[in-house]
């Protein structure tokens, strides 16, 4: 379908409710009514997390909560997809209205609260993939009613294994009361201990063993960044995803803005990319970050990379952009490889995060 179509969609999709828009995107996923573009290769082809990645470029957890789309988002030339949060049992999030628009500042509040279908549905259509390939990573999460959290994220762990690509472990959604308390140090010992545990005894029984990523939150103190780290490369937890909305409103005004939940776009970017580069510094380049936050264009795609990620992921970019942001991002990262002279776009991970480290948070 020619690319004039989807840029007409765009302001239809947007005179929507955002829910509604969301909804209507993923059914004409569904329907094959979608751009499609090379996953690519060359210099923006890495291995990251022992997966040959084509590309970088990724859509991030959210948008397609209940695997109903993983396949084409790679059509569109995603070099993997994440499905998710999804939590044990079905669960129906938060009160509506829940997403609110920021148009004129390029971003979004949601409190959506972890609204997923569950399990059961979830691994349904995953395994119903059967052999289709490429890279689809499952992010876990735990259900608002649990009596026990970790136990959710090892249930996660659990029915997933055969199916996933990789997991993201979120525990920095502000829109679940109390999860972020598992970001603190001896939280992150009792669920990272379990769930490597879990890890050991699956591949005990012959089960492959999938690389483990925690989400966190861009609204960590600075002074907790180093503890935090620490346990994370302590537990050997293979990647680090920086990072998750923000419950801070920076540069952001008006009455939509005083809405409870977190804030993702443009405005976010400042945030998640020092903190990116800070827990890039932390952890030495030694663990692969994932970076996501405001990531709208090929400057601030190539910015995350430079700041220290291997891989990067959009959303909120993407509402705002369409889908022919995602080959735009591919054309600029190659050609800063082409600029830059370097074979592989891993070897600009990372080229400015002292610049980036040194940026304020707020």
């Amino acid at each position: 379908m020619h690319n004039s179509i989807f840029k007409m969609a765009q302001p239809m999709l947007m005179a929507l409710p955002p829910e509604d828009a969301h909804e209507m995107a993923l059914r004409a996923l569904e329907l094959g009514l979608h751009p499609t573009d090379e996953r690519g290769a060359g210099a923006l082809h890495q291995n990251v997390l022992g997966l040959d990645f084509a590309n970088p470029v990724g859509v991030a957890a959210g948008f397609d909560k209940d695997a109903r789309v993983p396949d084409a988002l790679l059509a569109l030339g995603c070099g993997f997809s994440e499905i998710g949060t999804v939590t044990p049992r079905p669960q129906p999030g938060n009160p509506t209205p829940r997403v609110f628009r920021l148009v004129k500042e390029r971003a979004v509040i949601n409190r959506l609260g972890f609204n997923n279908g569950g399990h059961e549905a979830a691994l349904h259509r995953l395994e119903a993939r059967g052999r289709a390939g490429g890279i689809v990573g499952v992010n876990i999460g735990a259900n608002r009613e649990t009596d026990d959290r970790v136990g959710d994220y090892v249930a996660g762990l659990e029915a997933f294994n055969g199916v996933a690509s990789y997991f993201t472990v979120n525990i920095s959604s502000p829109n679940t009361p109390g999860l972020r308390d598992l970001q603190a140090p001896k939280a992150l010992d009792d669920l990272f201990g379990q769930l490597m545990q879990t890890r050991t005894r699956l591949a005990a029984q012959g089960q492959p063993t999938r690389p483990i990523i925690i989400k966190i939150a861009p609204d960590i103190a600075e002074q907790d960044i180093a503890p935090i780290c620490d346990r994370i490369v302590a537990h050997k937890v293979d990647g680090i995803a920086v990072s998750n909305t923000t419950i801070t409103r920076p540069g952001v005004t008006g009455s939509t803005a005083r809405q409870a939940g977190g804030l993702s776009g443009r405005p976010l970017f400042k945030r998640s990319t020092g903190m990116l580069a800070r827990i890039f510094q932390e952890t030495k380049g030694q663990v692969p970050l994932i970076g996501i936050g405001g990531i709208d264009s090929g400057e601030t795609a190539l910015a995350k990379i430079e700041a220290g990620a291997r891989l990067i992921q959009l959303y909120t970019g993407l509402i705002y952009e369409g889908w022919g942001l995602i080959p735009r991002i591919k054309q600029h990262l190659g050609e800063a490889c082409q600029e830059a002279g370097v074979v592989s776009i891993s070897q600009l991970s990372g080229r400015r995060a002292e610049h980036w480290a040194q940026q304020p948070l707020d």
